[in-house]
């Protein structure tokens, strides 16, 4: 099996579980030579004729549920595991895992009577555990048929996403990356190599754009660094580089992100408009609006354009109710349409991208934006005299000036600075990823010099992100920055964000 022309021979399998936790560390030099590869993904398998589509629709689907500590004797559990034991929201339980296996059974049906779907998922690593913790994992074993069997790899895309489901505006910043690496470690115990070699488009939680310059450039080297090619974001999180609302938002963008060093890094954005609304995908309201549209001129090449939006793939009547029957609808409506003849069909973010670029269209063409905001900054600031300090002050003279402005600065872990009014909750955050920096980064940065294996936090020569201390801490760190956390901070869920905290600085004191 090749997964890339780079890479001839795939690594050996990699284990899900290891001592009763997810695999969320240790594999990452394995992982970096698996998804840094430019070979086409869809390209090879696509059956869509790029010159007969008019415009195209595209529907992402994020599913999740949260980690908490509420087993029987306080262990980790799926909040779907605990709602399960529950009298109340037990029936409610069951219409979840409907949700979460769904489009196992749906694609391959719709495949079998001749139709061509396509859809793309996002399961937060929280979700991909707890579904392990439930009936021994059915749902995954039901997940891998579309996950791994090449019949249907045309029509499903995996979208990356944070492991633990936070929202980058409050993350710290050197956990990024942590949670981006701990979501492919995951995703490629369970579904393999070859399937994580696939994912090329990053589904942040909320859809959620961090719009601090210094937060927004660390997220976007960090999935530059993972091999992702394109970001799923909100269009209200966006603007021109005039600050102007995007007019052409049925086209992929070029986000340019610029730090307050003045260094400047780029990646392409599909939009979601009108955000996540799971009402408007559980109406298939995508194909509806592409068939109101024609091809656009982009660079040098007509293309069609792509509407896309996502929704909740498991909450509310609308997804659970009606969802499944308008969703196989349009694909058989679209069957009966005459082959050969030009009008809408669906694409999957990573597929349309690669046959509008196989066009002749590049990155270079797409229309420049920028997170929401950072116009007003970049007026204040020019690029030679772009500093920490300068950012700092333009930004609080614009909070001054303007009571509406926001701009949601994420912590390095030593400058403590986080988003107002989550002291509750962002304070154990902060606290506890500064204590795992402290703890462990000298660790890591002396054991990547150190010529004999057997100092700086080896046991028996097993690289420290191998052992299962340090995958302990981390899970516990991304897991207190879970957003269910972040949002509710009173009664149930701000005791158990306090328990991970209590448990987390404990292991770290004890192990560290």
């Amino acid at each position: 099996m090749m997964l890339s022309s780079t890479l001839k021979t795939p690594p050996p399998p990699i284990p899900e579980i290891i001592d009763r936790l997810p695999n969320i560390s240790g594999w990452e030099k394995e992982i970096a030579e698996v998804v840094n590869h430019h070979d086409p993904v869809f390209l090879p398998s696509t059956n869509i004729r790029l010159e007969n589509v008019s415009a195209a629709f595209a529907i992402a689907l994020h599913l999740h549920q949260p980690t908490i500590p509420a087993g029987a004797n306080g262990e980790l559990i799926s909040n779907l595991l605990s709602m399960f034991d529950d009298r109340v929201d037990n029936h409610k339980a069951r219409a979840l895992v409907d949700g979460y296996s769904r489009m196992a059974d749906l694609i391959p049906e719709l495949v079998a009577d001749g139709c061509k779907p396509r859809i793309m998922l996002d399961f937060s690593g929280n979700l991909l555990w707890g579904l392990r913790q439930i009936k021994g994992g059915d749902i995954l074993e039901k997940l891998k048929r579309i996950g791994i069997n090449g019949v249907y790899r045309p029509y499903v895309e995996w979208l990356g996403t944070m492991w633990s489901h936070a929202v980058l505006s409050s993350t710290p910043i050197p956990d990024i990356k942590l949670h981006i690496k701990a979501w492919q470690h995951h995703f490629a115990a369970i579904f393999g190599w070859e399937a994580l070699s696939k994912v090329k488009g990053f589904s942040p939680p909320e859809l959620a754009l961090p719009n601090h310059p210094d937060t927004l450039f660390e997220f976007v080297k960090a999935l530059k660094e993972a091999g992702y090619r394109w970001l799923l974001v909100k269009e209200h999180s966006l603007e021109t580089l005039t600050g102007q609302p995007l007019q052409d938002k049925h086209l992929p963008h070029r986000l340019i992100a610029r730090n307050s060093y003045g260094e400047t890094l780029s990646i392409t954005v599909l939009i979601a408009t009108q955000g996540s609304n799971p009402n408007l995908v559980g109406q298939m309201q995508p194909y509806y609006d592409a068939k109101t549209l024609s091809r656009q001129m982009l660079g040098t090449v007509t293309v069609p354009p792509l509407v896309t939006q996502m929704g909740e793939g498991e909450n509310g009547s609308m997804m659970i109710d009606e969802f499944p029957n308008a969703f196989q609808q349009v694909w058989y409506e679209m069957a009966r349409q005459v082959r050969g003849k030009t009008g809408v069909v669906a694409m999957n973010g990573t597929e349309y991208l690669e046959l509008i670029e196989a066009a002749g269209c590049m990155p270079e063409d797409y229309p420049a934006c920028q997170a929401v905001g950072q116009h007003h900054v970049w007026e204040r600031v020019s690029p030679e005299r772009c500093t920490p300090e300068a950012v700092t002050k333009a930004i609080e003279q614009l909070k001054q000036t303007n009571p509406n402005f926001h701009m949601d600065a994420a912590a390095w872990t030593n400058h403590l600075s986080w988003v107002k009014d989550y002291e509750n909750v962002l304070t154990p955050m902060s606290q506890l990823s500064a204590l795992f920096h402290q703890k462990i980064d000298p660790l890591l940065n002396s054991e990547s010099k150190a010529k004999n294996l057997r100092r700086y936090g080896y046991s028996s020569g097993v690289p420290l992100t191998k052992q299962s201390r340090y995958r302990e801490a981390l899970m516990n760190n991304l897991l207190l920055q879970t957003s269910c956390f972040r949002y509710d901070q009173t009664g149930i869920w701000a005791d158990y964000a306090l328990e991970i905290y209590r448990r987390a600085q404990a292991q770290l004191q004890r192990n560290f």
